[in-house]
């Protein structure tokens, strides 16, 4: 056999592994092993490029920033902080048709710009957000999918792991990504939010029970004041302009801005009383878990990668791309349909890992900007959190409801618009780069 054809067959390998429970990392590990030994007939070759990897896959200071904004996403998590931005959301635009909905999506964004992580987003606005839609008149399916959907924006809008983790896979820079997510996330909430408004006139029973929302105000609802509304929002004001306006501003670098974000997180979380010696500990040792598992897979993708390269798929695909006369977007759509179908069956990160070591030396070959090429890697991975059947951020929401009223298809059919939004913001991000680019 070819070396092509060995290479193409591992991937394949990897794939089934993954399907078949075996853990991500495992399986990047085993495939590269067998790989390597296989293509140089040499062992002890690959071995030593495991060694190589293992050290150089993690050894840059830049990877400080994983532990630091996770940990900084997690104390945000436990403050109460979502809960106070909803609340200040709900009492601005409760009034409004399709009011909650939006105020779902504001408070979203506003603390995916601190946290990064969407099944965060989408485990604290189900406790917070569904019980006040469903209240004024709002299909428990279409609450728990606005949930669910708007979650998604805690891995497009700035910190965002899975940019730390493209940015790593494809050697782009933290910093870049990061103000690049800026438009596309602004643009993907706005989308969301003219999307609810339009359901509400167009379709009205799929959003309100009774084809109409409840009258704000009634039962003796008390407007929130303006110093409340402060007091309720300076912490993650504060918060937002300490982090990003540092990290944009380039007083601070992505690992530095992560430190004083985690700091800065720490402090509010003591200054509200939210945290003691035992939710102390429960936030250290997750922080703990989730950026070694994060930092255990780049070691596996690095290593994967160098098996690539000696196999020669990147290339080989790239010629054959090429010569098939799929042209430059041709490409990218065949790639973004087979990120979405791996989305129906795999989680995010193991879609990164396997694909961006492939796909992005031949973006960079047939033109793309790979900070562009990584938002719409991104936003396309976004939507497998919502497409059955692994549809993790429905599957958060479902088991954060606890509530066999709203079933999973119930919730899978409530986020589909919110579906059809992110994939006409892929698609003009694809084809205008200047979306992506714009600040940089």
């Amino acid at each position: 056999m070819t070396e092509m054809t060995v290479g193409i067959l591992l991937i394949g390998a990897l794939v089934a592994l993954v399907l078949l429970g075996m853990h991500i990392a495992v399986a990047l590990f085993s495939v590269a092993i067998a790989g390597v030994w296989l293509l140089r007939d040499n062992f002890d070759l690959a071995m030593r490029l495991l060694s190589i990897s293992v050290y150089n896959g993690i050894a840059d200071y830049l990877f400080a920033t994983i532990p630091l904004f996770v940990l900084m996403g997690l104390i945000v998590s436990i403050s109460n902080i979502g809960r106070d931005t909803f609340q200040v959301a709900e009492a601005l635009l409760r009034r409004l048709r399709g009011g909650l909905g939006i105020a779902t999506i504001a408070a979203n964004t506003v603390f995916a710009a601190v946290t990064g992580v969407s099944i965060a987003s989408a485990a604290v606005f189900t406790k917070v957000a569904v019980p006040e839609m469903t209240r004024y008149g709002y299909r428990p399916a279409f609450a728990a999918g606005t949930v669910a959907g708007s979650s998604v924006l805690g891995m497009l809008i700035p910190p965002s792991l899975l940019l730390i983790i493209y940015g790593v896979l494809a050697e782009q820079s933290i910093g870049n990504l990061f103000v690049a997510g800026i438009i596309p996330g602004i643009l993907l909430a706005l989308g969301f939010a003219g999307m609810i408004v339009a359901l509400t006139f167009i379709a009205p029973r799929f959003v309100f029970v009774d084809g109409a929302p409840r009258v704000a105000g009634a039962e003796g609802e008390a407007d929130m004041g303006a110093a409340e509304m402060v007091r309720k929002l300076l912490p993650i004001v504060v918060l937002v302009m300490l982090v990003l306006g540092g990290l944009y501003s380039g007083f601070f670098t992505p690992t530095e801005a992560g430190g004083v974000g985690a700091f800065g997180a720490l402090v509010i979380a003591l200054f509200k009383r939210s945290l003691d010696r035992r939710r102390i500990w429960r936030v250290l040792k997750d922080t703990g878990m989730v950026s070694v598992t994060i930092l255990i897979l780049l070691i596996a993708a690095s290593f994967y990668s160098r098996m690539l390269a000696i196999a020669g798929i990147p290339s080989a695909i790239g010629d054959l791309v090429s010569a098939s006369g799929l042209g430059a977007y041709g490409f990218l759509a065949l790639y973004v349909l087979v990120v979405l179908l791996m989305g129906m069956i795999l989680d995010s990160s193991s879609i990164l890992l396997i694909m961006v070591p492939i796909a992005a030396p031949i973006a960079q070959s047939l033109g793309f900007d790979l900070i562009q090429f990584g938002l719409v890697t991104v936003l396309a991975v976004e939507i497998g959190l919502l497409t059955p059947p692994f549809g993790i951020s429905v599957f958060t929401v479902h088991s954060t409801l606890g509530d066999r009223d709203v079933g999973l298809e119930s919730i899978f059919a409530g986020v589909a618009p919110f579906i059809a939004v992110m994939a006409l913001v892929t698609l003009l991000i694809a084809l205008f780069p200047s979306l992506s680019t714009a600040l940089l």
